[in-house]
């Protein structure tokens, strides 16, 4: 099952704004896959949350590396966030092979998944699909579906 269930509307000025508001309504979902056309935001987007976070290490696009981990403080416990980029994946068994499914069932750990559709099948139920859509040159509207 998959609903529409938030739209958020922000430029890149106004992100932080609407970091808290977001965060609130995710957190309780392990696992957010960011869809998007290429330079819609996705990275800007996750870096600004791990910011926003208290994420102390250096954030950055994993396209090369396939995945990063971070780590947070949450009401005194260290928490790991997985930011994976799935862009330059052939199919969902390279994921495998690369340990993307060992952390997207890691049920201490936070998944950040940017271009979920080359992999959508290993994606656990539920997460919540994030999609970004540029609507002019600094603006952004994310589309928030909760699936599963």
């Amino acid at each position: 099952m998959a609903e529409t269930s938030l739209q958020i509307s922000y430029s890149l000025a106004t992100i932080e704004n609407e970091m808290h508001h977001f965060w609130q309504y995710v957190h309780q979902c392990r696992v957010l896959a960011f869809s998007g056309a290429m330079a819609a935001g996705k990275t800007t987007f996750i870096h600004r949350l791990c910011q926003y976070l208290g994420v102390q290490d250096a954030v950055s696009s994993p396209t090369f590396a396939l995945i990063n981990e971070y780590h947070f403080q949450d009401k005194g416990a260290d928490r790991k966030i997985y930011h994976m980029d799935w862009y330059r994946l052939r199919d969902a068994e390279e994921a495998v092979q690369a340990g993307m499914e060992d952390a997207l069932h890691d049920r201490d750990a936070y998944c950040f998944v940017e271009w979920p559709e080359k992999a959508e099948q290993l994606l656990p139920f539920p997460h919540m699909w994030i999609h970004i859509e540029a609507t002019g040159a600094h603006e952004r509207t994310m589309t928030l579906i909760l699936k599963g």
